[in-house]
């Protein structure tokens, strides 16, 4: 599975020091809108006034046109979001943590810091700053959603971690079509954060976890 790390047994979460351990590094590449290309399907409900959801790494959007060239026919990208501003992560970040704080009061500073970041990372790690990440799904070419066994931000405890990437806990159907989704986006360069179908990224720390890389290339924008 594309972003699943076999070197341990366990998930490595963007929390972890493995992580911080990684150069962060940036070689200027662009953002690129969206909008500006008409091959891409956008759903509007993370839109925000300034467009930033719409925004990604020009080497994102270029892996993505390949990816989306070789799913089956009849079938197209949703892209959901890109680019978010440290602001919006810190606030996702924030309302979550104190959300499983409030539900789970028990649990220690440092795993209730885990938790959260199986669902959304802390700021300075983030890979949708970087503009290199991207939460997206398949729809046909109605727009019509395909049956992904959960929906983008199901939380892994609320789904029961049905969430996760290659989790078993769903359909049939839903298992396929997160192959179709796994195996265009792995073949097309980008991979994903195995407690999230939903989210994949080329360039920031992940990837860089991922693919060994000496370093990322995006940093925080």
């Amino acid at each position: 599975m594309p972003g699943a790390v076999a070197r341990e047994s366990r998930t490595i979460l963007l929390t972890d020091p493995e992580i911080s351990a990684i150069p962060v590094h940036d070689d200027g590449e662009p953002l690129v809108d969206l909008r500006g290309y008409p091959e891409f399907r956008l759903d509007p409900r993370a839109a925000d006034e300034s467009g930033s959801y719409a925004h990604l790494r020009e080497g994102v959007v270029d892996r993505l046109a390949a990816a989306q060239r070789s799913l089956p026919t009849g079938l197209r990208l949703l892209i959901v979001e890109g680019y978010r501003p440290y602001q919006r992560q810190l606030e996702i970040f924030t309302g979550y943590q104190d959300e499983l704080r409030g539900r789970y009061p028990d649990w220690p500073a440092d795993h209730l810091r885990r938790e959260t970041s199986k669902f959304v990372s802390p700021v300075e790690v983030a890979p949708h700053s970087t503009g290199g990440a991207v939460d997206l799904t398949l729809c046909d070419d109605d727009g019509a959603e395909l049956d992904m066994g959960t929906v983008i931000d199901a939380t892994p405890v609320d789904s029961e971690n049905a969430c996760y990437t290659a989790a078993t806990n769903i359909p049939a159907e839903a298992r396929r079509n997160r192959g179709i989704l796994i195996e265009a986006l792995g073949s097309a360069g980008l991979v994903n954060y195995p407690t999230e179908w939903w989210h994949w990224s080329y360039g920031e720390l992940y990837w860089a976890l991922t693919t060994s890389a000496p370093a990322t290339r995006y940093g925080p924008r």
